[in-house]
């Protein structure tokens, strides 16, 4: 008889439901039970778990890691996906191996990499893998000066933090001063230099930003399954230009995120971004975590969370290639419930049934991007 697998996520995204469903409905019709920790506990993914816990705030990544190595230890996870902290804890990788538990993450020095854009940006184009033009910008001066540049050439500026995920602390710089027209519709990402300027000149301390040009769509986002062997199984991308979502195998996206998953050392699932710079696409950045929108790829007749589970108990599940190409798609919200209780319903033993679910009420929902149906 074989064994059901146990599955932690520690405070990951909302949307990261459906891969909790996918690996529930995985195509080895193997028993899955899934542990989730976060610190809201009105995050939809408590809710979705079998077993749930509040992580504690304020641990430093240490002493995070003997939390991490504690729940693992308690709950007999097989399978940690980590996001928060998970540099720290991929470092431990040896530790959590001892405790029974595989770390679904790539090797310390992969995860370092990719953790700061410039170090990344400049290790990718010694590879051959086209980036746009950067600047390191620290002080007001070193901004005014890469804008200035930008701009001179015909391009728009933005900057983001050099270190960071899902767009936090992306804008775009405009010449344009401040006025009711930025006050009125919905915010969006456009600031004026002189606000920004004055802000840097005003802090205690220097910033670490990345300044480039602002690319074009589409966007395509390539999800990669990579071995411990370095050989990369499953790269799928994942386009966006507006609303219109949809799939592409084109060599012009699948081959520089082959060269950086394989290259790099990017085990398990990563995510290979890029855009458009002129006419040609550019790596815009990469993610040592599986990307928020995997689950899309069911569309395509792929079920990767389970093919990447697999590979991380040492169960190869070979080369994996969509069996055709989703239709073209768009994301909508959608609703997940919520528990009315801190923490969702738990198992009474470690093989008991489910406590009795208290109905929630008819409010208590949040909104989520709305999943393919699941693999």
């Amino acid at each position: 008889m074989v064994s059901r697998v146990r599955v932690w996520l520690n405070r990951t995204y909302a949307e990261n439901v459906f891969f909790m469903d996918q690996l529930r409905r995985n195509p080895s019709d193997r028993a899955v039970e899934i542990h989730a920790t976060h610190g809201d506990p009105d995050s939809p993914v408590l809710a979705a778990a079998d077993t749930a816990d509040l992580e504690p705030e304020g641990l430093s990544p240490a002493a995070y890691v003997e939390y991490a190595l504690d729940q693992c230890r308690r709950r007999s996870i097989d399978v940690f996906v980590p996001r928060l902290h998970q540099a720290a804890i991929v470092a431990h990788r040896a530790d959590f191996a001892a405790a029974g538990t595989a770390l679904l993450a790539p090797p310390p020095e992969a995860v370092a990499l990719f953790e700061d854009k410039v170090v990344a940006y400049e290790a990718v184009q010694a590879i051959g893998v086209p980036v746009p033009p950067w600047w390191r910008v620290r002080t007001a001066d070193e901004l005014v000066a890469a804008v200035e540049e930008l701009e001179g050439a015909g391009h728009k500026a933005c900057f983001k933090p050099a270190s960071g995920a899902g767009g936090v602390g992306f804008r775009v710089v405009t010449r344009t001063p401040f006025s009711l027209t930025h006050l009125t519709g919905f915010p969006g990402p456009y600031v004026p230099l002189d606000l920004v300027v004055e802000a840097l000149r005003s802090a205690d301390e220097q910033v670490n930003w990345i300044v480039m040009p602002r690319l074009e769509q589409p966007e395509v986002s390539v999800d990669c399954l990579t071995g411990r062997d370095n050989v990369l199984r499953m790269a799928i991308g994942r386009t966006k230009n507006g609303r219109r979502r949809g799939f592409t195998l084109h060599e012009q996206w699948l081959e520089p995120a082959r060269r950086i998953a394989e290259g790099f050392g990017l085990h398990h699932l990563s995510n290979v971004q890029f855009r458009m710079f002129g006419d040609r696409p550019v790596l815009m950045d990469v993610n040592t975590r599986p990307a928020g929108g995997l689950h899309q790829l069911a569309l395509c007749g792929v079920n990767a969370p389970w093919a990447a589970v697999q590979l991380a108990l040492g169960e190869d599940p070979g080369t994996v290639e969509p069996p055709f190409l989703g239709q073209d798609y768009t994301v909508v919200s959608g609703a997940r419930p919520l528990r009315p209780v801190t923490l969702p319903q738990q198992r009474t033993a470690e093989t008991g049934p489910l406590l009795p679910a208290v109905p929630a009420p008819a409010d208590a929902v949040e909104p989520a991007a709305q999943a393919p149906l699941p693999l």
